[in-house]
């Protein structure tokens, strides 16, 4: 008998809210459903809160649904008001067709996009051409400007205030909802749960239009045992690409979770098999750190590849477990110009540290150790002897984060 993918998702914890329940359960299980999920491409990489959407989407796939990858080349020119309190930046049209760019080459490591299994839109090909008038006229009708306001993503903002330009966003994405469904029969669209009322829009808005059923789903925010969003770096968020976060620095922030979300996150964001997520997660004291490097390990393997998250799992063994292979640990450089520079500029020109003024903070705490050696003075300078005998310095910031640093 095979297993019905609502089923699927039950189990390892994605499902939150569902238009149809029922509905829904039979028609995944008897049906092959066109889906989409919506990706704003505001920045040129998604970050781990788009990691949860992704794995929706491949469960979806593998089960023989068809996804389409919706980018929001013309309403990221709006910007969603979703979980905001403020105004998104406005973004170029040649910045958002480079983050366009970069959304595909990561979604593909987790969704096929061969011939016929999946679809990548960009609803700029639509919104672009619109006449406003006719827009209003044809879509705005159906629209009830009481109810959008109970909607949560505006009532968030009512206090600090909604420009009209915002206003317009759940328009759009009900719009976008309608075209892909008489473009491709889509019929069902999922989401993270902050987009259930623009979901429910463009479910009323195929209704009205159409005369046919449309379904939504939404999953749940990936966070943690607190309730707090996951993701979150000292850097800003958790991006996955490599340029702006490390497979190295991946790898190790899926390693130090709290014991409290191993299981969740290998639910929700690894392929493996339930009974062995439940077996890792019912592991105790020092035994949940093996859960935690399995976690690190898969997760980094699907975002960077095989190559990649046995390099970080290396160098956290060199790092952490006594190894002595340091070569796959981050590394950042200076110029020989800068060898007797103040370890506060040169911790800023690497990028190890954001700002000077996170760099002071980190010494002043006591956080920064160059070979073993605390750095207390936040004025100190870089010594010839921080070099070792293999030609290089071990900086360590914080309890985790480590570096290599050379001289060029």
């Amino acid at each position: 008998m095979t297993t019905n993918v609502y089923d699927v998702l039950k189990e390892r914890g994605f499902l939150k809210q569902l238009t149809h329940e029922d509905e829904i359960r039979e028609i995944l299980g008897k049906e092959k459903v066109t889906f989409y999920i919506g990706f704003d491409p505001t920045a040129e990489s998604l970050h781990v809160g788009h990691f949860i959407a992704m794995m929706f989407m491949a469960h979806m796939q593998q089960a023989g649904h068809r996804p389409i990858a919706l980018v929001g080349g013309g309403t990221a020119m709006i910007g969603d008001p979703s979980g905001r309190t403020d105004m998104r930046k406005m973004l170029t049209k040649e910045d958002i067709d480079r983050n366009v760019a970069g959304i595909k080459a990561q979604l593909s490591r987790l969704i096929d996009f061969s011939e016929g299994k999946a679809i990548l839109e960009n609803n700029a090909n639509w919104l672009f051409d619109l006449n406003y008038v006719e827009f209003i006229r044809d879509i705005g009708i159906h629209f009830s400007v009481n109810k959008m306001l109970t909607a949560e993503c505006f009532k968030q903002r009512m206090e600090k205030g909604l420009s009209f330009l915002e206003f317009n966003y759940m328009l759009m994405q009900g719009y976008d909802f309608l075209v892909l469904n008489q473009k491709y029969n889509c019929t069902m669209e999922l989401g993270g749960d902050d987009q259930w009322s623009n979901i429910l829009a463009g479910m009323d808005l195929i209704r009205r239009k159409e005369s046919k059923s449309a379904y939504g789903m939404t999953c749940a925010l990936l966070t943690n045992s607190e309730g707090k969003k996951m993701g979150k770096t000292a850097n800003g968020a958790l991006w996955l690409d490599p340029n702006k976060v490390s497979p190295f620095d991946f790898f190790q922030y899926w390693r130090n979770i709290d014991d409290a979300d191993v299981e969740k996150c290998l639910s929700l964001l690894t392929f493996l098999p339930m009974d062995e997520v439940r077996r890792l997660g019912a592991l105790e004291g020092a035994e949940i750190n093996k859960a935690k490097t399995i976690l690190a390990y898969e997760v980094t393997k699907l975002i960077h590849g095989e190559e990649s998250a046995n390099k970080a799992k290396e160098a956290a063994e060199a790092l952490f477990s006594g190894g002595v292979d340091m070569s796959n640990v981050p590394t950042v450089t200076i110029t020989k110009d800068m060898e007797n520079a103040k370890i506060l500029d040169i911790l800023v020109e690497t990028k190890i540290v954001p700002s000077k003024a996170e760099g002071r903070r980190l010494i002043q705490q006591g956080g920064l150790t160059i070979n073993e050696t605390k750095i207390e003075d936040v004025n100190a300078e870089f010594e010839n002897s921080f070099i070792n005998e293999e030609g290089y310095s071990l900086i360590k910031r914080g309890k985790k984060k480590f570096y290599k640093l050379e001289i060029q």
